[in-house]
């Protein structure tokens, strides 16, 4: 349903999976610095249980997109903190605090609220129970449109 979605109506759908953004680019430290922190915060971390039941609406803080994104009822804290951590040392300087973090993946996006907000009441009007669970953090680099894992962290 998620993918299904995504190919549609999600631009990054064929350059990325469906996934949750802990921690956003950080260009400025070398990649082996960013591993060594992230793997300093999550060392001992518990894998995250989740569910998804609903989808709501986002304005992207840096483009004129408008998104709709799956939003975890259960694990939504677990995630929070977890982000929090990652950004509490050596990344607290990227660590945008003039927006909210929102744990979500995102299943559309576009230019036209409107679409965002059709897709969103029509997922809502579905009865859906979506259960997960976040068992690894991949750490990626992104370039020219395409995807490389750099590294893969197990949570406990």
């Amino acid at each position: 349903m998620i993918q299904a979605c995504r190919r549609e109506h999600n631009t990054l759908y064929g350059v990325i999976d469906a996934h949750f953004t802990l921690v956003f680019s950080v260009p400025d430290m070398p990649q082996k610095d960013f591993t060594a922190e992230v793997k300093k915060q999550v060392e001992g971390a518990k894998a995250i249980d989740f569910c998804l039941r609903s989808v709501i609406i986002n304005k992207d803080a840096f483009s004129d997109y408008f998104d709709a994104f799956l939003v975890p009822d259960e694990g939504f804290s677990s995630i929070v903190k977890l982000h929090d951590k990652l950004y509490s040392d050596k990344l607290a300087y990227q660590h945008r605090a003039d927006i909210s973090y929102i744990p979500h993946i995102s299943v559309a996006n576009s230019r036209d609220v409107w679409l965002i907000k059709k897709l969103a009441d029509e997922w809502n009007a579905r009865n859906f129970n979506m259960q997960g669970r976040i068992t690894s953090l991949d750490i990626i680099n992104y370039e020219n449109r395409v995807i490389t894992t750099l590294e893969k962290i197990t949570l406990r």
